[in-house]
């Protein structure tokens, strides 16, 4: 069975131990933490060695281990060594990869401060992954393509969400193209084609979005574009797609719709 990750968002609210049970009894593997708030004062859950200590004997229990840690900004004012306990804490805990955004339009100075953050990530055997968003500076593959390549750090990869692959006018060709050592995890969900618009699509990707192979996105071609050891996390925030459902039956939904999704997966490489 091909391991899944939990991506925190999907269900955010469902806090750290409990979160671990939520996601082993939906049938993940593996869960992503929200460590970092994604926008200032959002909500989070942060490490501390307490934390460390209680979360890994809750994971042990529950079956799970942790994907990855989440949302750091690399803005300009971005001070890497104040991350360095945190980062030091999320090895401690088990987690393989630093998700991240890019938020800086000088994108020397960008890509400057990705290498730096893999090389204190490096230190504790993690990898970092940037992700792309419309919404963001770096708001598309070929320019966080060209931060990670710029930064040239063996852990510096690409995060590749579908929901802002297709939003960003991404296709299946473009992911072929990239090297499989520069693709570091790929996040799934589903949406209609329809563009929200700029004044909908932040909103559309945190609490909007759907289950795959509920929507039109082109998931199948955009999987079978990618290396087949890829690592592979849900995220389908749906609050308002299905308000209906609680924390657990979304979570449990997400799963059985990408195992659904993966079945007729084909990796090309």
């Amino acid at each position: 069975m091909i391991p899944l990750s939990l991506a925190h968002l999907t269900v955010l609210d469902a806090a750290p131990p409990a979160f671990f049970d939520l996601a082993a009894q939906a049938g993940y593997q593996k869960v992503g933490l929200r460590v970092f708030p994604a926008v200032p004062g959002g909500l989070c859950y942060p490490l501390s060695r307490p934390t460390v200590i209680e979360w890994r004997r809750r994971m042990a229990d529950a079956g799970v281990g942790v994907h990855d840690v989440e949302f750091l900004s690399v803005a300009p004012q971005l001070r890497v060594d104040d991350y360095a306990a945190t980062v030091a804490l999320a090895a401690e805990l088990g987690a393989r990869r630093l998700s991240v955004s890019g938020d800086d339009t000088d994108f020397g100075r960008l890509a400057d401060n990705f290498g730096t953050l893999c090389d204190l990530a490096a230190g504790v055997g993690l990898g970092v992954d940037l992700e792309f968003m419309r919404f963001r500076i770096v708001g598309t593959l070929p320019q966080a393509l060209e931060i990670v390549t710029r930064a040239a750090r063996p852990n510096g990869r690409l995060l590749v969400d579908m929901l802002h692959l297709y939003r960003s006018g991404g296709a299946a060709a473009m992911l072929r193209e990239i090297p499989a050592a520069l693709l570091g995890s790929v996040q799934l969900c589903d949406a209609p084609l329809k563009d929200p618009t700029d004044a909908g699509i932040t909103d559309e990707a945190r609490q909007g979005r759907l289950f795959p192979g509920e929507g039109e996105l082109p998931l199948k071609d955009y999987l079978d574009a990618l290396p087949a050891d890829i690592p592979l996390s849900v995220e389908a925030p749906a609050g308002k797609t299905h308000p209906e459902l609680g924390l657990p039956q979304r979570a449990a939904r997400a799963c059985a719709a990408s195992r659904e999704l993966l079945k007729s997966w084909r990796p090309s490489r």
